[in-house]
């Protein structure tokens, strides 16, 4: 099959556009290489994927005319490309417009797709608010600009399923870590910081959060186990994820541990928007999408530090 994956420079959409490819799929990536983090770090990403096999390009999804030169010969559709995360950096209307102006543009897109199997949406357990334990049929709560948008965005993409436009689903992403984890989220920057001896800046309280981290490899199986369940998974919404919790401070020690070294600590003031608790409700995937994750945390830490020494560590 033909298969568009936006945001395919970055952490997820990267790894999913090899194990596509791998899979035996035509693969086309998209991505904007925006400097939200380290362009570098795209590159690299880039170039592991156009190794695969992957054919890469450079547009912007909020340009309505961002597929032109693209073919429409597209059989299904993974949508990674967002403004991910809670920063301080970040205004409305960048998530505004790169989480709901772009995904709008990406339908338009694919309704021109006439071939089109499935518009697989990605989102993320903020829809569900400060506290992410609740199984899809929950009304969601989001408690920041990230989730509020996101919500908007899996709206618009289930409102064609609605309307027999086109069939689509949504994946609600819990937690991921591994490699090429972006460089200011959590595993990335204890490893870097924890390899450098330089402190680590903890947010205030979070060090008993809880969390459903989870191995990237892990998500990406639940993302592709989509593929041939078209009329099963039309309009429906599947969390994506480990059941099993662990509180930030695991987190912390399994980096230690992995490392063998201990990492300073530097509490800073509490962010906004931050969720206090994600577990992931994953037994509708289980029961539809045979999904079951494996990948214990210390294993998925092994891994990206792995990657990261490798990488960045002359």
């Amino acid at each position: 099959m033909n298969i568009l994956v936006t945001g395919a420079a970055g952490f997820i959409g990267s790894h999913t556009a090899e194990r596509l490819r791998q899979l035996g799929h035509n693969v086309i990536g998209l991505d904007n290489f925006n400097n939200y983090y380290s362009i570098e770090l795209k590159r690299l990403n880039a170039k592991s994927i156009e190794d695969a096999g992957v054919e890469i390009y450079e547009a912007d999804l909020r340009d309505p005319d961002f597929g032109k030169n693209l073919t429409k010969d597209i059989d299904y559709i993974f949508h990674f490309a967002a403004q991910p995360g809670i920063s301080s950096t970040s205004s409305f209307e960048d998530y505004f417009s790169n989480n709901f102006i772009a995904t709008k543009n990406l339908i338009d897109f694919g309704l021109n797709c006439t071939d089109l199997k499935m518009f697989v949406n990605i989102g993320t357990s903020s829809i569900y608010g400060l506290e992410a334990t609740s199984p899809e049929n929950v009304a969601p709560k989001p408690a920041s600009f990230y989730g509020v948008t996101k919500l908007a965005a899996e709206q618009l993409v289930l409102q064609k399923s609605r309307e027999k436009q086109m069939k689509a689903c949504s994946l609600r992403l819990y937690s991921v870590i591994g490699p090429r984890e972006r460089p200011e989220k959590m595993y990335t920057k204890l490893i870097d910081l924890g390899l450098k001896g330089e402190p680590f800046p903890l947010f205030e309280g979070s060090d008993s959060h809880l969390r459903s981290f989870t191995y990237v490899g892990d998500i990406v199986d639940g993302v592709v186990s989509v593929i041939g369940k078209e009329d099963e998974i039309d309009g429906e919404i599947f969390n994506i994820g480990t059941e099993v919790e662990h509180t930030t401070q695991e987190g912390i020690e399994a980096v230690e541990q992995v490392l063998g070294k201990s990492i300073e600590i530097k509490v800073v003031p509490k962010r906004a928007g931050d969720q206090l608790r994600t577990k992931a409700n994953i037994d509708k995937a289980r029961k539809i999408l045979n999904y079951n994750p494996q990948t214990s945390l210390i294993e998925a830490v092994e891994a990206q530090v792995e990657w990261f020494k490798t990488n960045f560590v002359d």
